[in-house]
């Protein structure tokens, strides 16, 4: 049985974050939520639709300059296109702004907590103990994304999690704290936390690689299921 626990309050958080008043035995290690530069480029992509949109633009002038009438007649077409295409843009840059507003992440010593949704505000309540492994995807600017693996019992729908989720592992939903600043730091008090509640020593799981030959391994171990596993470096 799944002790995962989502509740959709939000207005009635006990405090930001946090549906519920922690326990005595718990506190907060850190909370934070994305960085809205690094979410509209790495989770809307908007420098793909700004391009494809420019281009599209780009293509209708083109394209009104040599047609028979010319401007003259053609220029409600273009402006129609241009209207269009900053609209879309300008939406896609509300839903990353309302995303961002809306989310927070917490970790504890027991727990993670994601605070998550624009219309529909919804908590997930991820114990600890129930994580398999974490990963960190690390952006040219210092923000990173840390997916976690849920427990084989465990599993979240993709759709309740995106964009909070990592790409195409629709089979078994790995939720994302998305998009953070300072990720490598996040990372790491993430990977005390699970080894603190899970009583790994850190030292000792990191001299033996999960997979194999230490040199060729780029896996830090935090236990024999846990894992920060480096998933990748972009450039941009």
């Amino acid at each position: 049985m799944s002790t995962l626990y989502q509740a959709p309050e939000h207005e009635f958080e006990a405090q930001p974050g946090l549906p519920e008043p922690l326990p005595p035995n718990e506190e907060i290690i850190w909370q934070g939520g994305p960085d809205l530069k690094a979410f509209a480029l790495h989770a809307f992509h908007m420098h793909w639709f700004a391009l494809y949109f420019g281009a599209m633009v780009l293509l209708k002038a083109i394209a009104v300059s040599q047609s028979v009438g010319g401007w003259s007649q053609e220029w409600p077409g273009f402006v129609w296109a241009l209207g269009l295409s900053i609209a879309a843009l300008v939406l896609i840059g509300l839903l990353a702004y309302w995303s961002v507003n809306t989310t927070m992440y917490t970790l504890t010593n027991r727990r993670l907590v994601m605070r998550i949704g624009i219309v529909l505000t919804i908590t997930f309540n991820l114990p600890l103990k129930r994580l398999a492994q974490a990963g960190i995807h690390v952006y040219k600017d210092g923000s990173a994304d840390i997916p976690i693996r849920l427990n084989a019992e465990d599993k979240i729908p993709y759709l309740h999690l995106w964009p909070h989720a990592r790409a195409w592992k629709l089979a078994h939903p790995e939720p994302m704290i998305r998009c953070v600043a300072d990720g490598k730091h996040v990372a790491s008090l993430f990977a005390d936390a699970w080894a603190s509640a899970n009583q790994v020593d850190l030292n000792q799981r990191e001299s033996s690689p999960l997979n194999g030959n230490p040199a060729k391994s780029t896996n830090h171990a935090y236990g024999s299921d846990m894992a920060l596993v480096k998933v990748g470096q972009s450039s941009l």
